[in-house]
């Protein structure tokens, strides 16, 4: 991503939070009773029921931030699927490793690094 594409992004992030901010300010003032939802709607350029419609989104997700939950780190959701193809990955990594291994085996004894270790030494070098 160029460098312009990323200030772009971020400035446009930046300015979303801007108006996040901006709404929630105009949506407590009228619930407060500073303003009317009439007022508020005008002050963010939108009809009353746009502004009813963030109004309840925002109640809705603030009593969801400020349920109780447990402390520490949320559990980790266990995908299933994915969880039966980790098991059989290893399973096949470990078979292939016994494959590897034998056939490791099978070519020491092939090319003879086994072969001749239960003759019996020529002790007949050296003797008169």
């Amino acid at each position: 991503m160029e460098q312009r594409e990323r200030r772009y992004k971020r400035g446009w992030v930046d300015q979303n939070k801007k108006f996040a901010r901006q709404r929630a300010l105009v949506i407590l003032q009228v619930r407060s009773g500073a303003l009317t939802a009439r007022e508020g709607a005008k002050l963010l350029g939108v009809s009353r029921k746009t502004y009813y419609e963030w109004e309840e989104r925002s109640l809705k997700a603030m009593a969801l931030a400020l349920e109780n939950r447990p402390a520490g780190r949320p559990p980790v959701v266990v995908d299933e699927e994915k969880e039966t193809l980790r098991e059989r990955v290893q399973e096949l990594e470990k078979k292939l490793y016994n494959v590897e291994k034998t056939i490791g085996i099978k070519e020491m004894f092939a090319y003879g690094k086994f072969r001749d270790r239960g003759a019996k030494k020529n002790r007949s070098i050296g003797k008169r």
